[in-house]
């Protein structure tokens, strides 16, 4: 990935709020002046079921991201993580969201993949930075806003200046919650900065 250019895929399933992610830095990029497509594949998003966006950044090129193309995966789900890893290019991050959410068709947490394995897997070939998005997202005390979590754990990744995010999450959040969302904007970004900071 260049400077200016980053191919990021976004996989989650309904009602995690990834087109909100995917607006945020989609807008954020424009606005910083640089040329982005998104293409968003809504899929059974109303039933829980699985859902995908691209979003491509500094590229005159189609919207979709072809296979092993993508620098970075923001993954809001582990299973989500697995189901279009191979998006991923060899060189490719994963930024997780450690909290699984079961399927209607599983009955109990024992037919769901163990998450710690799912990281072990990943890890083998990828560049992996796990985080409880949701448990952090429940310390701004309102854990619909896990999405923001997430795109302030990726942001360093971003092309973007922490300030045109903020100025995006602003605008594109209810106004009731942007202090909520900012708070957990930082804990997203200040979260992965740790990881980052125990690894030097």
């Amino acid at each position: 990935m260049s400077n200016n250019k980053l191919d990021l895929v976004i996989a989650g399933v309904g009602g995690q709020g990834t087109i909100l992610a995917s607006d945020i830095i989609g807008k954020s990029s424009v606005l910083e002046g640089l040329p982005v497509r998104a293409a968003e594949t809504h899929g059974m998003a109303q039933r829980g079921g699985s859902v995908i966006n691209h979003v491509r950044i500094g590229t005159d090129l189609g919207s979709m991201i072809p296979e092993q193309g993508a620098d970075v995966l923001l993954a809001l789900e582990p299973v989500e993580a697995m189901r279009y890893i191979n998006h991923l290019s060899e060189n490719g991050v994963v930024v997780l969201n450690t909290k699984p959410i079961y399927p209607v068709t599983v009955t109990s947490s024992d037919d769901y993949p163990d998450v710690s394995d799912i990281i072990e897997i990943l890890k083998k070939k990828y560049t992996v930075y796990p985080l409880n998005a949701s448990e952090l997202a429940v310390e701004t005390g309102h854990p619909q806003s896990m999405n923001v979590v997430m795109v302030g754990a990726v942001s360093s990744y971003l092309p973007i200046s922490k300030d045109r995010l903020i100025e995006c999450i602003k605008e594109l959040v209810p106004s009731k919650t942007v202090d909520i969302n900012l708070k957990a904007f930082e804990l997203g970004r200040k979260n992965i900065s740790r990881i980052l900071e125990n690894q030097c």
